[in-house]
């Protein structure tokens, strides 16, 4: 549960208390009905049954408008990508109804609202089972990651691949993290990674490089002047590599080449 507070301006306060009126009046919105009522009027019966305070009316008001927002279609593009929840999961949690879901800023939820979230409209669902990357290859065709890609970018890596960033999948970019574009890189999904746009423009001749190890996560080397041994991949949006036993060797054969470096991405080259 994440607590919201927030001093709002007359003009935001009068914009809100509207639709509080409308969105969060007894009966409205109400999760514990089969059918909640969004529009229209409410039945007496809802009315009646709705035991919510008025804090618990105004949060599923919130919750409301917010997907009547996206479900709309008019929130037009963020990077390249229609506006709208992105959530990653495994395969087992799907199944077990346990553990789960990560959205594409860094949200944890609950695999019982994944499922339901994955019901309604412009929502992204990527499933993985307990591994990384997919072959969504489109070599040559082109530079710019299509939409497919980004949204598996996004669930692979969370948030910006190099070491301590704590920007999340919505704020990054798709960077060429085997071998730039310019320099004859293919443009798929196990050769990009996310970069926040500090980081995706640092890689380059004389600064930063990347690789993909076996495992494929984006790894970054620093310069000569800056390096001091320190890790190579970012575990800030995905906590759970953490856990993975020092002997967890790469798969043979499939170590990347520390001394390829990656080049940074196009500005038009961006995800999330």
């Amino acid at each position: 549960m994440t607590d919201l507070a927030a001093r709002l301006t007359p003009e935001a306060w009068a914009v809100w208390e509207v639709l509080f009126a409308r969105y969060a009046a007894p009966g409205m919105c109400n999760p514990d009905d089969p059918q909640p009522c969004t529009s229209g009027t409410p039945t007496q019966a809802q009315i009646d049954n709705d035991h919510r305070n008025l804090a618990q009316r105004q949060h599923d008001a919130l919750l409301a408008v917010g997907r009547i927002a996206l479900m709309s279609g008019e929130a037009g593009q963020l990077n390249g990508l229609p506006v709208s929840v992105i959530i990653r999961t495994t395969l087992q949690d799907l199944e077990s109804r346990a553990g789960i879901g990560v959205t594409g800023g860094g949200t944890r939820l609950p695999i019982r609202d994944v499922i339901k979230m994955a019901g309604h409209a412009n929502h992204y669902l990527a499933v993985f089972d307990r591994s990384t990357g997919s072959a969504l290859d489109l070599f040559r065709t082109r530079r710019v990651a299509s939409p497919a890609q980004r949204i598996m970018l996004i669930a692979r890596d969370g948030g910006c691949t190099k070491p301590c960033c704590t920007v999340g999948a919505y704020g990054s970019q798709a960077h060429h993290a085997t071998t730039d574009w310019a320099q004859g890189g293919n443009t798929n999904v196990n050769d990009l990674g996310l970069a926040c746009p500090p980081d995706n423009r640092a890689v380059k001749e004389g600064g930063w490089s990347t690789a993909m190890n076996g495992r494929h996560e984006v790894e970054w080397t620093p310069p000569p002047h800056l390096d001091t041994g320190q890790t190579r991949v970012n575990t800030h949006h995905r906590p759970e590599l953490l856990l993975r036993p020092p002997d967890d060797d790469e798969p043979a054969g499939e170590t990347a080449d520390p001394a390829q470096p990656g080049g940074p991405a196009p500005p038009g080259d961006q995800v999330a």
